[in-house]
């Protein structure tokens, strides 16, 4: 098998070379009560969606984010409420939007609440942070760099996942001791970000995370695809390199792996070792700082696409992990 970036072994002790800033526990602190200052529960509205699954009952899930911007998620629940059952958080892939119900209806069939989050600004219905309710697609990952570190667009989707576990986690259907997350690609760097930034989650699946260790990218000459803005912004904004360093760092702040310590979940990571758009030792710089249970699940002749087995996989950790207390210790 080819290798184009760090032989297996060598990965699992990786500690990523994106700078971490010195102030980033202040920082995301400083972000989380900005959000608890933000929030508008009463603007929260669940409009119901025909649906042909008669063992689920399919909601729009609106509500307002930080900055005043309107989010929306789909939201699946049993039509079996006599008891409190576990949940799911689902985080799609960059610019893509949440999966359609048909994906979601495995996880409700088990029994589980899920709410799938639109990122803002991307493919699906979540308002772009001006509160236009077009789209703005790409750009978010450089989008606040050259404003302040507080204007990051990602500090806003990390806490847009935050929001949205915390709504799951009250609704009076569902345990908020047995939610988890996962996501792919995006998806699962945000899954990373949210059970950082919320210690209550108890699973998480990330596959193949994004938004990690963003100065290995460049190294590895993969700031192209969804990575492809780093290399524009130095380009057009910075072609001499000029500062270079200080936009590593501040950057810092929105790399998953820095938020990774926080994590209390138990965790199972998906990675393929021939992925040249999350480079697997992006994805360790994440996973080797991670203290909770975790395990990381190896394809090593797959690239960044759709891996054989992962949805059996998936649907049987959260079950393991979230399901009845009886089930669990059975």
């Amino acid at each position: 098998m080819p290798v184009f970036d760090l032989p297996l072994e060598e990965l699992h002790d990786y500690a990523g070379i994106n700078p971490r800033p010195d102030d980033l526990d202040a920082y995301w602190e400083a972000a989380l009560a900005e959000l608890r200052e933000a929030r508008r529960d009463e603007d929260i509205v669940l409009a119901p969606v025909d649906h042909l699954a008669e063992y689920a009952e399919c909601f729009d899930l609106w509500f307002t984010g930080v900055r005043g911007t309107r989010l929306h998620a789909k939201y699946l629940r049993p039509t079996d409420r006599s008891t409190p059952h576990p949940a799911i958080a689902v985080f799609h892939g960059y610019y893509a939007s949440s999966p359609d119900w048909f994906r979601l209806l495995p996880y409700v069939a088990q029994g589980f609440s899920v709410l799938a989050l639109d990122s803002r600004g991307q493919g699906g219905l979540s308002r772009d942070t001006g509160g236009i309710a077009g789209t703005s697609v790409m750009g978010h990952i450089v989008r606040g760099l050259d404003v302040a570190p507080t204007e990051l667009l990602y500090r806003r989707h990390f806490l847009d996942t935050v929001q949205a576990v915390q709504i799951l986690m009250e609704r009076p259907e569902v345990d908020p001791e047995r939610v988890g997350v996962t996501g792919e690609s995006q998806g699962g760097g945000l899954a990373l970000a949210c059970a950082a930034l919320e210690p209550r989650v108890r699973a998480a699946v990330p596959v193949y995370p994004f938004l990690s260790d963003y100065r290995r990218v460049w190294d590895l000459d993969l700031d192209i695809n969804a990575y492809a803005e780093l290399r524009d912004y130095l380009r057009r904004f910075d072609p001499l390199h000029e500062d270079v360093e200080q936009m590593w760092l501040t950057l810092g702040y929105i790399d998953v792996q820095h938020l990774a310590a926080r994590i209390r979940a138990t965790v199972m990571m998906h990675t393929g070792l021939m992925d040249m758009i999350c480079p697997p030792s992006t994805q360790f710089a994440a996973y080797n700082k991670i203290t909770s249970d975790k395990q990381v699940v190896i394809y090593p002749d797959f690239e960044h696409e759709d891996l054989p087995g992962i949805g059996d996989r998936t649907l049987s950790f959260f079950v393991e992990q979230l399901g009845p207390m009886t089930q669990r210790q059975a």
